[in-house]
This record gives structure tokens, sequence and C-alpha cells, in this order.
């Protein structure tokens, strides 16, 4: 199991897809925790990429056709919240 921690903002740090099969216990910041299984957390992903993606008018691989600018390709943060995984038994 991989543990995460929600920072103040609400988000956690991923910039990549978890194994589908994987079960990940996110801390969120008024110390609940629940846990998410991988494929939950990579929609989660790919639903804040789409977004930014769509926001910055960049295409679905990430690449802008319009004038050549630096654009950053992709996120290191998804935003989470309670309620979105499962609760986790207590000890």
């Amino acid at each position: 199991m991989i543990s995460l921690q929600q920072d103040p903002q609400g988000f956690i740090r991923m910039n990549r897809h978890f194994p589908a099969s994987i079960s990940i216990a996110i801390e969120f910041t008024d110390g609940t925790r629940e846990v998410f299984d991988g494929s939950r957390l990579n929609g989660i992903y790919d639903e804040a990429l789409a977004a930014y993606r769509a926001g910055n008018h960049l295409d679905a691989k990430g690449f802008n056709r319009g004038p050549r600018k630096k654009v950053q390709q992709g996120i290191g943060f998804v935003q989470v919240s309670k309620g979105m995984g499962q609760p986790l038994p207590s000890p």
C-alpha cells in the first residue's frame, strides 16, 4: 500500500499513473484517511490532466498546435477530497 498526504490546498503529488490494482491510502489535512484503488486515482488524474490541457489550449497529447512558445506539458498535483475513496478502518 502506498501512503500519500494531502497538502493544505487539497492536492496530492501525482505526476504519473499508479498500477491499477494497488491500494493507495490518502491522509487528508483534517487527519482522516481513505483508501483509493489505483484505477480510481488514475481516473481522477486523467480528468485533471484533460482539464489542464483544455484550459491551456493543448490537444489530447499535450501539444500546442499554435505559435511556438514554451508550455508546461503536464501536471504534478491532483486535487482530492474526502468521500472520493473508501474510509480506512481504524486500527
